[in-house]
């Protein structure tokens, strides 16, 4: 039986999803904001829609893949939203979007008051990763949804876990996310020092992945950061705002986000200066620039897919 279900946002993941998706032989029908998106959702064989709400016509899930948990909520249940539209008995939203867990808590609630049920399925990978299908889902909300939703993850993701309830999957992506900065952030360290000492980069990386300190950040990112390739597979301004929750979260729970902190005022820096929409890792190029190396132009994007 052929499956159909709506998207909201279409960026990055929400075009590998699609991609994914329809391998796997869903119907899609989704929505963004920027034209160029449905476009791309019209070439893939999918149907662009004109609102949230025309996403969720028809259908039994609605996956939602969005910059922030406050546009995700305007999707969700303001003008035109996701909730206007139901027109089934049974409506699954499965937010990916890297959310403050506590907006995933209130607009569960408010959905369940509409009969809408809800999970906050965090997913953790860059787009390439996700292109390939390399990604897994972290999700929260009640057990019988997420059963009720695993066809819809497996098709654009290698497994999904059950974290507990909603906010659950949210809490899980920033701790993964938080590990992972730490990654990259000893990473860069690592490699400016080692410029700095003289050794040939190249060499040193291929040394550091056969080390103790091997890591798949190092395989995936110290290419990007020694070649100056900041083609976007994640986006400094989209790090900068997860960092801000993980520090935020640090402060409700009084949990130590020591690294986190340090890393955000570089993210910051970078911001500043015009890294906003590259690769998470142009945060390279401050270090560079603290260790008074040339702060490199690097390689422009390129297009999703290419």
């Amino acid at each position: 039986m052929v499956k159909k279900v709506g998207i909201v946002g279409m960026g990055l993941m929400g075009q590998a999803f699609i991609s994914n998706m329809r391998k796997s032989q869903f119907m899609i029908q989704g929505f963004d904001v920027d034209p160029k998106r449905m476009d791309e959702l019209k070439d893939q064989g999918g149907t662009p829609v004109n609102t949230p709400a025309d996403a969720a016509k028809d259908v039994d899930c609605v996956i939602m893949s969005l910059p922030n948990s406050n546009i995700a909520r305007e999707a969700a249940i303001g003008a035109n939203g996701i909730s206007q539209g139901v027109n089934t008995e049974n409506l699954y939203i499965c937010d990916t979007t890297t959310s403050r867990p506590e907006d995933s808590v209130s607009l569960s609630a408010e959905l369940e008051k509409k009969g809408i049920k809800f999970l906050d399925s965090a997913v953790s990978g860059t787009s390439v990763m996700a292109k390939d299908g390399d990604l897994i889902v972290i999700a929260g909300g009640k057990k019988e949804d997420f059963d009720a939703c695993t066809g819809y993850f497996e098709g654009f993701s290698r497994g999904a876990y059950y974290m507990g309830p909603v906010g659950s999957g949210a809490r899980t992506k920033l701790v993964i996310n938080l590990i992972l900065a730490g990654n990259r952030l000893a990473l860069a360290e690592g490699l400016v020092l080692g410029h700095k000492a003289g050794l040939e980069q190249n060499n040193l990386l291929e040394v550091l992945k056969d080390s103790a300190a091997s890591s798949k950040t190092m395989i995936d990112k110290g290419p990007k950061m020694i070649n100056a390739d900041y083609s976007k597979q994640g986006q400094i301004k989209t790090s900068l705002k997860d960092n801000r929750l993980m520090i935020e979260q640090g402060q409700i729970l009084g949990s130590p986000t020591l690294m986190t902190s340090v890393l955000s005022q570089i993210y910051q820096a970078a911001y500043e200066k015009g890294y906003a929409e590259k690769d998470t890792v142009s945060f390279y190029e401050i270090m560079r620039g603290m260790a008074g190396l040339d702060e490199r132009e690097g390689i422009d994007d390129v297009p999703f897919g290419k």
